[in-house]
This record gives C-alpha cells, sequence and structure tokens, in this order.
C-alpha cells in the first residue's frame, strides 16, 4: 500500500488552510499572492493570521494542484454562498503546465472519475510521476516551449 497522506492545517479565526505537501507543485501561486501569509524559509510556513478569510479564499481557490484548501468555520459558510461559479477556462502556463479553472470532471485512462473543482494542473512535459497531472517535473526536464 502507498504511503499514509501528510495533511498539515494552519488555522485563525474563521478558516483553516489545509495542506497537502505530496500534492504540491511548488508553482509559487501562494507565495506571490498572499507573500505576508506565505513564508517557505519559515517555521511554520503558513501564517494565515495574516491575510484576510476572504483574502485566503481567493488565493486558496486558485492552486493549481489542490494542495491547498480551506474549511471555513460556521460563521463564515456564507462566504460559501457568495462565491461566484467560475466558468472553466484553460491556460497554457508557460513553459509549464497547462491550467484548467473551473469545476471539471476527468476520466481516467482506468475508467475513473474525478472531480475537480477549482485550477488543476496537467502535465504537458510528459514527465510527470502523477500524470495526467503536473507535479513539476517540468522544471528537471528542462521542459521549453517550442
Amino acid at each position: 500500500m502507498g504511503e499514509k497522506e501528510i495533511v498539515k492545517e494552519y488555522e485563525r479565526p474563521g478558516l483553516a488552510v489545509i495542506w497537502k505537501p505530496r500534492k504540491c507543485i511548488h508553482s509559487g501561486v501562494c507565495v506571490k499572492t498572499l507573500p505576508s501569509v506565505y513564508k517557505p524559509e519559515e517555521k511554520p510556513w503558513v501564517n494565515p493570521e495574516n491575510a484576510s478569510v476572504e483574502a485566503l479564499v481567493k488565493q486558496i481557490d486558485r492552486c493549481p494542484s489542490g494542495a491547498l484548501s480551506y474549511r471555513l468555520t460556521k460563521e463564515n459558510k456564507e462566504l460559501e454562498n457568495k462565491k461566484d461559479t467560475m466558468s472553466q477556462k484553460v491556460e497554457v502556463t508557460p513553459n509549464g503546465p497547462l491550467m484548467v479553472h473551473g469545476e471539471i470532471e476527468i476520466k481516467m485512462v482506468d475508467g475513473s472519475t474525478e472531480t475537480k473543482k477549482r485550477a488543476t494542473a496537467f502535465c504537458r512535459c510528459g514527465a510527470s510521476d502523477n500524470k495526467p497531472f503536473c507535479d513539476g517535473s517540468h522544471r528537471n526536464a528542462d521542459f521549453k516551449d517550442a
């Protein structure tokens, strides 16, 4: 059997940030968007008290790997209802993954299906060990667009 998935939680009033390190592709979206919250050189590296619940939700919804997610407390459940329904959008990341934003259903080679609700990074370089998803291997493979 595979190893147990590591899940870390970082709490602040109103919200818990959930991080699954094995899913992380190190795109840096979190650090670039909220540098006061995400500080990879520090422990703990996630400091959710440094941003509003709304800013955290908006940033986490942009996480391309799904490594970051969140859990709202009862007093913030109304945010779930206020969130815009995102239509699908596809973006080719320069020298990186194909990003699909919005809710999608993926039919795998074995016939199983998986639903993704935010942003999903698909491998374009062929080097990922987590196909069809990107695992950041394009960096080591020196993948470049044409």
